[in-house]
């Protein structure tokens, strides 16, 4: 109980930080809640031999949500920008793929992988798309929707409440748009299909 209590308390430090240094990249002041990432976990694919790309893990509290949930850690691709949050990731996680780069050239980052993915069973997002300018946020929604499996889902919180839909999925339907009040601050978890 008290390690964990201080690993919470050191990446809410170290996310603290890295919002302060990059506000508009880092987009939250605190890592999700267990709730948050428990919601997103929830959405996994059925084939466990799936890949299952992570878009901006931050600490890995999604990460280890994903992983209590039944993925295996070499299913795992993940893609984060923060080298500091990327380093602390592999430690965490040494049998997943931990990908530095920009999630919006998700198709070059994804040639770092030890053997070429041609498509993923979900795509799970952390990131403050809200942030991103709407050609960004279009350009993101159109790789996720490439790398995608037919059917394939791609998660999404936002901490917009409202049932708006989010840039750039108008290529999927909505399946799911629910509430985590549990959060820092609350969030929707937006569930797409391809």
């Amino acid at each position: 109980m008290t390690r964990r209590l201080i690993t919470t308390l050191a990446d809410s430090t170290l996310f603290l930080r890295e919002w302060l240094a990059h506000p508009q990249r880092t987009g939250a002041v605190a890592p999700s809640s267990s709730k948050l990432a428990a919601a997103m976990a929830s959405w996994l694919p059925a084939n466990s031999d799936d890949f299952v790309l992570e878009l901006g893990p931050g600490t890995g509290v999604v990460t280890a949500a994903l992983l209590n949930r039944g993925l295996r850690q070499e299913r795992l691709l993940a893609i984060e920008k923060n080298v500091k949050l990327a380093r602390l990731l592999r430690g965490r996680f040494p049998d997943a793929q931990i990908l530095i780069g920009d999630a919006t050239q998700l198709d070059e980052v994804l040639r770092q992988c030890l053997e070429p993915v041609e498509s993923v069973g979900a795509v799970i997002s952390s990131l403050p798309l809200l942030n991103f300018p709407p050609a960004a946020a279009d350009l993101l929604a159109r790789k996720i929707h490439a790398i995608l499996k037919p059917a394939g889902r791609w998660v999404q919180f936002s901490y917009r409440l409202g049932r708006a839909r989010l840039r750039g999925t108008e290529a999927f339907r909505q399946i799911s748009a629910d509430i985590v009040w549990l959060n820092l601050p609350p969030a929707r978890v937006n569930v797409y299909q391809k």
